[in-house]
């Protein structure tokens, strides 16, 4: 009785752990893919190598202290909570080598996401200076090099304005460098903007300075939508990790209930897989999670 009443409770705990997490785990997805909307890594082509070199001259990249912190705290985790769930040593062990083999690929989220950030703030700081620049020129191309000169900019994206207006000199016309601009930085204020430049260049436009005014306020209004949806963004994650934790935890409540049988029915082979596709599972969405949120991080 104690055997089948264990595997019930167990079963069931796996049921609502792959239930919750394709139905309202799913929606969590989809409301973290739907915040996203364009996603920051299509920029900027870099390899990883470099992103992290840029992540460590902005002071971004976890110290070496950091870093063994994380690699004794997922260590810690998945030795504590497996041990929690089979009261094996050597099991404990193995899913604490297992966890801190996560943590070079959490670190390699995190830096494309700070890359994406950064990149993101470069391209509202290249709208926006271009825009008033032009406001002075009344020339893309005098603009561009206002921006390039004045210092604003950081590699990438100044080494791909030097690109546009070397392009521009040499082709006599901008369209070959704002396709290379749209290609490289398929953002909507990228787009909008170079195709009004394009409309003011070809047709001539005597007084664009209500138009340029007007794509200055739309620049501003997505860059604080974007702000604003980093912070709800964060915000959630906290949460959907912090359940997750708790899921793994859940296994206590039929420890309680069982008491002593629980260790007895830890003898079972079938009892045994249940659990360990429990911490599979719940560990498989947990990560899952992170990669959305460091991946899919919203620009427009």
């Amino acid at each position: 009785m104690n055997t089948t009443l264990l595997f019930i409770i167990v079963a069931a705990l796996l049921i609502f752990l792959i239930i919750y997490r394709s139905s309202v785990g799913e929606q969590t997805y989809k409301y973290l893919k739907v915040q996203g909307g364009k996603l920051y890594s299509k920029v900027a082509p870099y390899t990883y190598k470099e992103i992290r070199k840029k992540i460590k001259d902005l002071g971004q990249d976890y110290t070496v202290q950091q870093y063994i912190g994380q690699v004794l705290l997922f260590a810690a985790g998945g030795g504590i909570i497996t041990y929690l769930y089979f009261y094996n040593i050597i099991v404990s062990i193995i899913y604490a080598v297992v966890a801190v083999t996560v943590v070079p690929y959490i670190n390699y989220l995190r830096c494309k996401r700070l890359y994406s950030e950064f990149v993101f703030e470069q391209i509202q700081v290249y709208t926006t200076n271009v825009i008033m620049e032009f406001a002075t020129t009344q020339s893309f191309v005098k603009a561009l090099e206002g921006v390039y000169s004045s210092g604003v900019l950081e590699d990438p994206v100044k080494e791909d304005v030097k690109a546009m207006i070397d392009m521009a000199y040499e082709n006599g016309t901008i369209n070959q460098s704002l396709e290379y601009m749209n290609e490289k930085y398929d953002y909507y204020m990228v787009r909008n903007m170079h195709q009004l430049f394009l409309q003011i260049t070809n047709e001539g436009s005597k007084d664009a300075s209500e138009s340029l005014e007007n794509m200055s306020q739309d620049i501003d209004m997505l860059v604080e939508n974007v702000y604003r949806d980093r912070l709800d963004r964060a915000a959630f994650y906290k949460k959907f990790i912090t359940f997750g934790l708790i899921l793994y935890l859940m296994i206590g409540l039929v420890q309680i209930m069982l008491g002593d049988t629980y260790h007895q029915m830890l003898d079972l082979w079938y009892v045994n897989l249940l659990l360990h596709l429990i911490v599979i599972i719940n560990s498989y969405f947990l990560l899952a999670g992170t990669k959305y949120y460091n991946e899919n991080v919203g620009a427009e």
